[in-house]
């Protein structure tokens, strides 16, 4: 049972959820953008989303810059 978050092969935990996950992996950036699957998942969902197994995560931090 596992996830790829970024490219890296993790492990999954039952029942995690997104916000727990991106605390679980240390991503303090404000401003990210999560897709599972190649879906994106609404950040008003991120405590409530359960990530399941075998899932592919992508979390893109958002700059601006000019």
């Amino acid at each position: 049972m596992s996830i790829i978050v970024n490219g890296q092969k993790k492990k999954w935990l039952k029942n995690e959820t997104i916000k727990e996950l991106l605390k679980r992996m240390h991503y303090s950036f404000p401003l990210v953008v999560v897709k599972i699957n190649d879906k994106l998942v609404h950040r008003k969902e991120f405590s409530e989303f359960k990530i399941p197994d075998k899932s592919e995560i992508k979390v893109i931090h958002m700059i601006s810059g000019g």
